[in-house]
């Protein structure tokens, strides 16, 4: 399955479970974040919720927020986008992955959604976890 993949992807792969923010979007509402999730273990995920915490441009804490990323198939990237309500992109600074409040899949460990986890961006903002 690995051959089918783009050679950026198939190295991405091997990292477990890599999470990359991969756009940032104001809008009139809010900041829409769009994700590029890969999930790296040889079987998928039904469903991955992460507790995260976005804090401002000057570093406090705005909110705690659950972003729930849905299914994740082995070895195919998805796209998963939230909106941030109420604050623009320019005014978040970082968002931080504190835990896992869910992952369920019925063949991998409890910390399929941890262990390995790997966390990029491609925008402004600081991701970390």
């Amino acid at each position: 399955m690995l051959s089918s993949l783009p050679a950026w992807a198939e190295e991405e792969v091997r990292a477990h479970l890599l999470i990359e923010l991969n756009a940032a979007e104001s809008q009139q509402d809010g900041c829409k974040l769009s994700f590029l999730a890969l999930n790296g273990h040889p079987v998928g995920i039904a469903q991955a919720v992460f507790e995260t915490v976005i804090f401002d441009a000057a570093g406090q804490v705005d909110r705690l927020t659950l972003l729930d990323f849905s299914d994740l198939p082995a070895a195919r990237p998805r796209v998963r986008q939230f909106m941030i309500a109420d604050m623009q992109c320019g005014d978040i600074g970082r968002i931080l992955f504190n835990g896992v409040s869910t992952c369920q899949s019925p063949r991998l460990g409890d910390d399929a959604c941890e262990a390995g986890l790997v966390l990029e961006s491609k925008t402004d903002i600081e991701v970390t976890g």
